[in-house]
């Protein structure tokens, strides 16, 4: 529950002019406006499930993109039953001058692609809650280093390299009248390190998290309790311990944990990670407004 020095937890993802948010309970337009950003550019809403402090704040949310003259559609994400569950908070959200467009998770995984983008991906997978509850890895692939002794050597015309570098196919006629066709795999090395941030609440610890966390650059965990004591509740609420998330880091072999979605009754995470740290080094306490810029690695 949201608390006078606390809002609910949400992530927001930004990527080459794209705007993603996961979740978005009571409060979570207050909280964006502090960060100093506003609700008209959000292109996807994930939801990782329909508990109120994961979604009651979405009528005042599409009535502020409305209210900022938005009329590009609007891509919602979340397991299944989600159009009847918006439609019935749209009751008092009524009018709208952009599309709502829906996308329900039924599979245990599932890729949400991106027309004219095939390096960005999301992909849903489902974990363990008292409900049908997601997480979700937010994906950039990275093409391999362009190779401009190959590409001279093959007397690839210069004004082709752009286009090879951003992996698009070029046709070309030649002097005999006929064509020759030029591929990415040309002139471009192996595939390199992309980018990867894995986000998952509301869930006890599952092979899922594993698999699909697996090499994230940022893995954000929800650690539901910091006290040992506490392991009955996690295990009776379907939560998890600070404990419980870093061994899932360090199983998945994660960069960095920020640990997020604490009871109303931890007031101080900060306390609790010494123990964090003795099992996952790279671990960090989530707070409102905190983010980080990820940029691929110096492959020089």
């Amino acid at each position: 529950m949201p608390l006078p020095y606390r809002w609910l937890t949400s992530l927001m993802v930004r990527y080459n002019g794209m705007s993603i948010l996961i979740d978005a309970g009571e409060g979570t337009q207050i909280a964006m406006k502090k960060k100093g950003w506003s609700p008209k550019p959000i292109d996807v809403i994930l939801f990782t499930h329909y508990h109120a402090d994961h979604i009651s704040g979405l009528p005042g949310l599409l009535l502020s993109m409305g209210n900022s003259e938005r009329t590009e559609p609007l891509l919602l994400v979340g397991p299944k039953g989600l159009q009847r569950v918006v439609e019935s908070l749209r009751v008092i959200a009524p009018e709208l001058p952009f599309e709502i467009v829906y996308r329900e998770l039924t599979e245990p995984e599932e890729t949400i692609a991106f027309p004219g983008n095939d390096r960005f991906r999301i992909e849903a997978f489902r974990v363990h809650h008292n409900v049908v509850c997601y997480g979700y890895s937010i994906i950039l692939d990275r093409i391999g280093r362009f190779d401009v002794d190959k590409a001279l050597k093959l007397d690839i015309p210069k004004q082709c390299w752009n286009l090879l570098q951003k992996g698009e196919n070029v046709t070309l006629d030649t002097a005999d009248g006929g064509s020759r066709v030029l591929t990415p795999d040309m002139v471009l090395g192996a595939p390199r390190r992309g980018l990867k941030v894995t986000y998952t609440t509301d869930t006890r610890p599952c092979d899922a998290i594993v698999k699909n966390a697996a090499g994230a650059d940022l893995f954000i965990c929800e650690g539901m309790y910091g006290e040992d004591d506490k392991q009955d509740k996690a295990l009776e609420h379907k939560h998890m311990t600070f404990a419980e998330a870093a061994s899932l880091a360090a199983e998945a072999r994660v960069g960095k944990l920020w640990l997020t979605h604490y009871s109303p009754s931890l007031v101080r995470p900060d306390d609790f990670m010494p123990a964090v740290r003795a099992v996952f080094p790279e671990a960090y306490p989530g707070k409102d407004g905190k983010s980080v810029d990820l940029s691929f690695e110096n492959d020089d």
